[in-house]
C-alpha cells in the first residue's frame, strides 16, 4: 500500500524534480529496511529496468520523432519517406530539445512507477503476503508460493552444479554445459514436485465445503464486478480525467469485490497458522502512502498554477520549479524507514574453540 501510494503520486506529476525525489523517498526506504532475503535483491533489477525504459522512450523521440512542435533543433536526421496511409507518422528528421525535454519528463514518470513497484518488491515478504490472502484464493495462493519457493531452488541447483562440474574441469558453457546442467536440475525438480504433492495430499489440500449454488452465484457476480470497478477506478485514479469517479468507482469496487471474497471463503476449510497482526506500524506504513498520493491529488485539483507546477511546460523551454507544498508531502513517504520494523541482523559464523591442551596458532 505505501509502495502504491507512491506510484500513484508519481502517475500525477511530470515534474522530474519532484519524480527525483519520490525516487529519492523510495530508494532511501529501501537501504533502510531491506533485509538479507532473496526478494530483497530485485530492487537494483527494477532500477535497470527503469533506466532502460527511459533509455528507450528518448530514443523513440529522436527515431520517430515527438509531437511537440519546438524551434531549438540539435540535430536533423535523415528523414524516411513513408506512403500516403501513413501520415502523422515519420522515421527521422528534426530532434528538437522540446520535443527531448517532453520525452524525459514521460519517461521519467513510467521510470518512477517501476521503481515505486521495485521498492515494493524488494520490502515485502511474498510467503506472508500470500499467507494473508483470503480463503476464496487460497488455491492461487499456494500455486505462487509453490512458484516462489522452487524458483530459487532452482538457480541454487544451477549453481551447485556448475561449480561442480568447473571442479572436475568439465564445461559448464555453450549448449553441451547447459544441457548436462539442465538435465539433473529438471530431475530434482520433479522430484521435489513429487514429494511436494504428497505432502499437500496428506494434509487435505483442495478439499472444499458445501455451498448453495445461489451462493456460488453472488460470489461469483461479487467479485467479477468488483474486479471490474477496480480496474475502471484505478485507470480513473492515474489519469487526469477521471478525478471525478475515480475514486468513488473503486471504493464501490472494493466493496464489492471484498464481499464477493468473504462468501467465497466460506468453501475453504482451513485454518491459519500464526496469523500476521495489523498493528500500530502497518498503519503507519500504508497512511504514509496513502497521505502522498491523497495530497498530490488535492493539490493537483486546486488550480491551474498547481497544474502547471506539476507539469512544466515545454514551449517555451524553461527549467522546472520544485513546488513546496508537494514536495513536503512527498517527504511524508520517509515514514517506514523509521516506524517500520528494523532488518535483522546477518547471522554471523560461530567462533572456532580452541584445544585447551593446544597452543595457539
Amino acid at each position: 500500500m505505501w509502495a502504491l501510494g507512491l506510484g500513484t503520486a508519481a502517475s500525477r506529476t511530470t515534474n522530474p524534480l519532484l519524480l527525483a525525489l519520490l525516487v529519492g523517498v523510495a530508494g532511501y526506504v529501501v537501504a533502510a529496511r531491506r533485509t538479507e532475503a532473496p526478494w530483497a535483491r530485485s530492487y537494483g533489477a527494477f532500477v535497470k529496468l527503469a533506466l532502460a525504459v527511459l533509455g528507450i522512450r528518448l530514443a523513440f523521440a529522436v527515431v520517430l520523432g515527438s509531437p511537440i512542435p519546438g524551434t531549438h533543433t540539435l540535430v536533423t536526421l535523415p528523414e524516411l519517406p513513408l506512403p500516403d496511409w501513413a501520415q502523422g507518422i515519420r522515421v527521422g528528421g528534426r530532434v528538437t530539445a522540446e520535443g527531448l525535454v517532453f520525452a524525459l519528463y514521460d519517461g521519467l514518470k513510467l521510470a518512477s512507477l517501476l521503481i515505486c513497484v521495485g521498492a515494493a518488491n524488494a520490502l515485502a515478504n511474498p510467503a506472508r503476503l500470500l499467507k494473508s490472502l483470503p480463503g476464496a484464493l487460497y488455491e492461487a495462493g499456494v500455486a505462487v508460493v509453490v512458484a516462489l519457493t522452487f524458483a530459487p531452488n532452482l538457480i541454487a541447483d544451477v549453481q551447485r552444479l556448475r561449480a561442480a562440474r568447473r571442479l572436475r574441469g568439465r564445461p559448464d558453457r555453450g549448449p553441451r554445459g547447459l544441457l548436462q546442467v539442465g538435465l539433473p536440475v529438471l530431475e530434482g525438480a520433479l522430484e521435489r514436485s513429487v514429494a511436494l504433492a504428497a505432502a499437500m495430499d496428506a494434509r487435505g489440500y483442495g478439499r472444499s465445503a458445501e455451498v448453495p449454488p445461489g451462493v456460488r452465484r453472488t460470489t461469483a457476480a461479487l467479485t467479477l464486478g468488483g474486479l471490474v470497478g477496480v480496474c475502471a477506478g484505478t485507470y480513473g485514479l492515474l489519469t487526469a480525467e477521471g478525478g471525478s469517479y475515480g475514486l468513488p468507482v473503486l471504493l464501490a469496487g472494493l466493496a464489492a469485490a471484498l464481499g464477493g471474497l468473504g462468501l467465497g471463503g466460506r468453501r475453504s476449510l482451513r485454518t491459519r497458522y500464526r496469523p500476521d497482526t495489523w498493528g500500530v506500524r502497518a498503519w503507519l506504513v500504508a497512511a504514509s502512502g496513502a497521505a502522498v498520493a491523497a495530497l498530490l491529488a488535492l493539490y493537483a485539483s486546486s488550480g491551474a498554477y498547481a497544474y502547471a507546477a506539476l507539469h512544466p511546460g515545454v514551449v517555451p523551454l524553461t527549467a522546472p520549479a520544485l513546488p513546496l507544498w508537494p514536495a513536503a508531502a512527498i517527504l511524508l513517504g520517509l515514514l517506514p524507514a523509521f516506524v517500520a520494523p528494523a532488518p535483522a541482523p546477518p547471522l554471523s559464523p560461530a567462533p572456532a574453540v580452541q584445544d585447551p591442551g593446544k597452543e595457539p596458532s
